[in-house]
C-alpha cells in the first residue's frame, strides 16, 4: 500500500525542485554527479528556443525532438548536488522549457486553448505544491516523481503525441491523468501529514 506520509527534505532542495523523471535520473547516474548542471540546461534552453521560434513545432518537424535534445543536455546534471552559486537557476529554467514547449506545440497545432491550459494548470499546480512543501521542510513520496513522469517524461509524451498527430486527445488524457495523480496525492498527503514542517522533521528524525 502506498504511503502518504511526508518525509524530511533531502540536503539539497534545489535538486528536489528540478522535478526529474526516471529518464533524467537514469542519465544522472551515468556521470555520478560530476557534470555541472547549469551550462547544459542553458544550452538546452537555447536549442529548444531556436526550434520553437523557427515555427516547426506545428508540423512533423525538428521541434518535436526538442525534448530529446533537452534531456540529453540537462538529464546528466540531475545527480549533481547543485551547490554552485547560480545552480538555483536550473529548476526555473526547466519549468520555462517545459511550459513553453507544451504551449508552443498546442497553439501551433491550433488546439483549443482550454486543453492547453488544462495541461499547463496541472503542471503549475504540481510545481506550486512542490515549492510549498519544501518551504515547510517536507517532501513528497519518492514514487510521485516516477508516476508524474518528471519534466523529461512529460515533454517526451507531448512530443510523441505530436508525431502521431493525436495531440488533442493526448493533451486531454495527460492533463486528466496528472490532475488526478497530483491532486489526489497532494490532498491525501497533506491530510495525513503533520500540521507543521517542524513536526514532520521531528517525526523523520525519530524514525
Amino acid at each position: 500500500m502506498t504511503s502518504v506520509q511526508m518525509t524530511p527534505v533531502p540536503r539539497s532542495t534545489v535538486v528536489a525542485y528540478r522535478d526529474d523523471g526516471p529518464l533524467s535520473r537514469a542519465m544522472g547516474l551515468l556521470v555520478a554527479g560530476q557534470l555541472p548542471p547549469l551550462p547544459p540546461v542553458v544550452a538546452g534552453t537555447f536549442v529548444t528556443g531556436v526550434l520553437l521560434m523557427i515555427g516547426v513545432a506545428g508540423s512533423d518537424g525538428l521541434a518535436v525532438f526538442a525534448p530529446a535534445v533537452t534531456l540529453l543536455l540537462a538529464g546528466p546534471g540531475s545527480s549533481h548536488p547543485h551547490d554552485g552559486r547560480f545552480d538555483w537557476l536550473v529548476p526555473p529554467i526547466l519549468r520555462l522549457i517545459e511550459y513553453a514547449f507544451v504551449a508552443a506545440c498546442g497553439f501551433a497545432h491550433e488546439m483549443h486553448p482550454a486543453l492547453i491550459f488544462l495541461l499547463l494548470g496541472a503542471l503549475a499546480f504540481h510545481h506550486y505544491d512542490l515549492v510549498y512543501r519544501l518551504r515547510q521542510r517536507v517532501y513528497p513520496p519518492p514514487w510521485l516523481a516516477t508516476a508524474g513522469l518528471g519534466w523529461d517524461g512529460r515533454m517526451m509524451v507531448v512530443s510523441l503525441v505530436a508525431l502521431t498527430g493525436w495531440l488533442s486527445g493526448g493533451y486531454l488524457l495527460l492533463a486528466l491523468y496528472l490532475w488526478g495523480l497530483f491532486g489526489w496525492e497532494s490532498l491525501t498527503c497533506w491530510l495525513a501529514g503533520p500540521r507543521s514542517g517542524a513536526e514532520a522533521a521531528d517525526t523523520g528524525t525519530q524514525d
